[in-house]
């Protein structure tokens, strides 16, 4: 029996937005170290959380859909939590798939055992790079230096690379978005978007209203384009 070189959580099959122009399969790997208050895959979050999937299952879909589908995104959660990570990259580059990572960066010395087999990263921009504003929209974890080494790790790699911000409206404002940009374009980064929060069940008092305010500031939109090369929202 293959031995499990990662926890899954669930698997995806098919998805054409989680990889730039690549059809990939995703792997939501099990276990979060942050508690990020707009997370939709709350039921990730415990690394020993229940779940069904398996890695040979991934094997035996990854098999079957060889011709199919063109790489494998490893998501969450944060893939960097799993120290089987590596391995399991090798392994399904190994069958002939391209790979691709979502990550908050969390973590420099796992993301350094990786960065070399992807051939593309979504990273995650939580908010401001401060400890302040990293504490409260992570749940309590606010070492934003490491978030910022693996920031630098990616862009001197050269790899094909985008950050993103969810506009969770209860954690930022416009004014936190123009400080994101300068420090993002600052750093070198050259893609940038912003995505639209949709409220989690237990939040009941956000407004469509409120969700909607940091796409009609066309101030603030045309300044995001004019600081990075390839900007744009995702509703």
């Amino acid at each position: 029996m293959e031995k499990d070189l990662i926890r899954i959580g669930d698997i995806e099959k098919f998805s054409l937005v989680d990889m730039p122009s690549k059809i990939a399969v995703v792997v939501f790997m099990q276990g979060c170290p942050w508690r990020c208050p707009f997370c939709y895959n709350q039921s990730l979050q415990n690394p020993t959380g229940e779940t069904d999937a398996k890695w040979g299952h991934l094997l035996h879909l990854l098999e079957h859909r060889k011709g199919m589908i063109d790489a494998v995104v490893f998501s969450g959660g944060e893939p960097l939590l799993q120290t089987g990570l590596p391995d399991a990259m090798d392994e399904v580059k190994s069958m002939g798939f391209e790979v691709g990572l979502h990550t908050g960066g969390y973590n420099p010395e796992a993301f350094a055992k990786v960065i070399d087999k992807v051939i593309w990263v979504g990273f995650d921009i939580k908010a401001p790079l401060n400890a302040e504003h990293y504490k409260r929209a992570t749940g309590g974890i606010g070492d934003v230096e490491k978030i910022k080494q693996s920031l630098d790790m990616l862009i001197k790699s050269g790899k094909h690379f985008e950050c993103r911000t969810t506009c969770d409206p209860r954690l930022l404002d416009i004014a936190d978005i123009y400080t994101i940009a300068d420090e993002l374009s600052a750093l070198g980064v050259k893609e940038y978007y912003i995505q639209k929060y949709r409220p989690i069940p237990s939040d009941i008092t956000t407004q469509e209203s409120d969700c909607n305010k940091f796409f009609k500031d066309e101030k603030m939109l045309a300044y995001l384009r004019s600081k990075f090369e390839i900007f744009d929202v995702r509703k």
